[in-house]
């Protein structure tokens, strides 16, 4: 499972800032005010060696009574739950009191603490960190969480403190695994009713009551002589809606499985309509870039006049996911379930297809063809080729010149029509756009052919004058 980092520290030292920089997000409030976070925030850090879940916590302000006692109850939890703690400090208020008192409360946990200096910049990083060796945390690092300044070498040292034999053991859980496969969605979807039917057994306990999961439950199994891991997890609701301590902590773990997978069916629940946490649930699998399958589930039983709703709302709130398969099932009666499997198939072989770069470059070519990039500055922006960058989800890079003015909206023409033809359904695809160096920046241009023959008349007339 991916390592949990959370951030701590006191009021307004920039944990949401930083948050913000490791998920390449916005989705912590971040404003000059202490005290703006109050919740536990989840995220998939995107900065560093690997992934990993990163939490943001509400400042510890020391006080105990009112809305800081919850959000103090909120960042224990947050401690309990992490593998590694980011203790923030601010360098330009330097070390105080409060910080030594938390300082404290954090080697008491027994787990590894990286201290953060914030806010160096436009301060010499020994000057900035000078002040808190006394909390006795170890060597501090200095970033500037605003500026990206030192984030990434944050991140490497954080990873480099993880067991060395981390690595290794999940790659043995991996090849054992097979294709795993997660079951995300909303509480009471059918999930675990899915999962039972595809194994043909009551391997999880279901029931028609909300939050029957607790966990993220892996359960291997064989079929047609392939190897899979289904990922049975809790379902995810609106936070407002969500107060039992055990259920927020279980959303970590679907955030865990989900990157931990290598195809995602998202269960959608065709009685309860299509809500804000499906697409919000949904979005994460697309960032996660894993392959997906979408089920709704509960279709029997619904009038005609139902199902054309439920397939509205679909196309306005999950428009986004036009390039996964959508199946119409039942999984209590196990109605359309037989197709599932086939289907995770199908996306996975899509999602690791090798792509020859001739292939790519041609089709590339026809595009441009097809369809001409746009002028900028009066000049046409030019792509040369392209070649496979990654797998799991499909990654295409395109080399060229003045790509960084490429607009969204070819890069989504280039992605739509790579998939269509490519037939790479049921996965996402990304797009990388890289401008090639000019060999001659910087450097002198060669004189023309014209300006050697005017310097050789110049060297023959001051020689005659000499």
């Amino acid at each position: 499972m991916l390592p949990v980092f959370t951030i701590i520290g006191r009021p307004n030292v920039g944990k949401s800032t930083l948050f913000n920089r490791l998920t390449r997000t916005r989705d912590a409030l971040v404003a000059d005010f202490p005290g703006l976070t109050r919740d536990r925030q989840y995220g998939i850090g995107r900065i560093g060696p690997a992934p990993y879940v990163i939490v943001d916590t509400g400042g510890l302000s020391g006080v105990t009574d009112g809305v800081e006692s919850l959000m103090e109850r909120q960042v224990a939890v947050a401690i309990q739950e992490a593998d590694q703690l980011l203790f923030m400090v601010d360098a330009r208020e330097g070390c105080g009191s409060h910080d030594l008192e938390i300082a404290a409360r954090l080697r008491r946990t027994g787990k590894p603490v990286t201290l953060v200096v914030n806010k160096s910049d436009r301060l010499e990083p020994e000057m900035a960190m000078v002040d808190f060796h006394q909390l006795g945390l170890g060597e501090p690092i200095a970033i500037a969480a605003v500026q990206g300044r030192g984030v990434g070498s944050l991140m490497h040292r954080v990873f480099a403190s993880l067991p060395e034999s981390l690595e290794e053991a999940t790659a043995e859980r991996d090849e054992e695994a097979g294709i795993k496969v997660a079951v995300v969605g909303r509480p009471n979807a059918g999930k675990s009713t899915l999962i039972n039917r595809i194994l043909g057994e009551e391997r999880m306990v279901a029931c028609d009551q909300p939050g029957t999961t607790r966990d993220s439950i892996f359960v291997p199994f064989t079929h047609a002589d392939r190897r899979y891991t289904l990922i049975d997890t809790a379902g995810m609701r609106r936070r407002a809606k969500v107060h039992d301590f055990i259920e927020k902590f279980s959303a970590i773990k679907t955030l865990q499985a989900i990157e931990a997978s290598n195809v995602v069916i998202l269960m959608l629940d065709a009685h309860q309509g299509i809500g804000d946490q499906d697409a919000n649930l949904a979005s994460h699998v697309v960032e996660s870039g894993r392959a997906l399958v979408v089920a709704v589930n509960k279709w029997d039983g619904l009038s005609k006049e139902a199902r054309e709703a439920v397939r509205e709302s679909f196309a306005r709130k999950l428009g986004f996911l036009d390039f996964a398969a959508v199946h119409y099932i039942s999984a209590l009666h196990g109605s359309g379930v037989g197709l599932i499997l086939d289907e995770v198939d199908r996306v996975f072989a899509n999602a690791v297809r090798h792509l020859p770069t001739p292939e790519l470059t041609r089709l590339l070519m026809d595009l441009v063809q097809e369809h001409q990039p746009p002028l900028v500055n009066g000049r046409r922006i030019k792509l040369r080729y392209a070649h496979q960058g990654g797998r799991n989800p499909p990654i295409i890079v395109i080399h060229g010149k003045q790509t960084e003015a490429l607009p969204d909206s070819y890069r989504r023409y280039l992605i739509n029509r790579f998939r269509q033809i490519l037939k790479l359904h049921g996965t996402p695809l990304r797009l990388e756009l890289r401008t090639g160096e000019n060999p001659y920046e910087g450097r002198q241009k060669p004189p023309t052919p014209q300006q050697v023959k005017q310097r050789q008349r110049l060297k023959k007339f001051v020689k005659r004058k000499d």
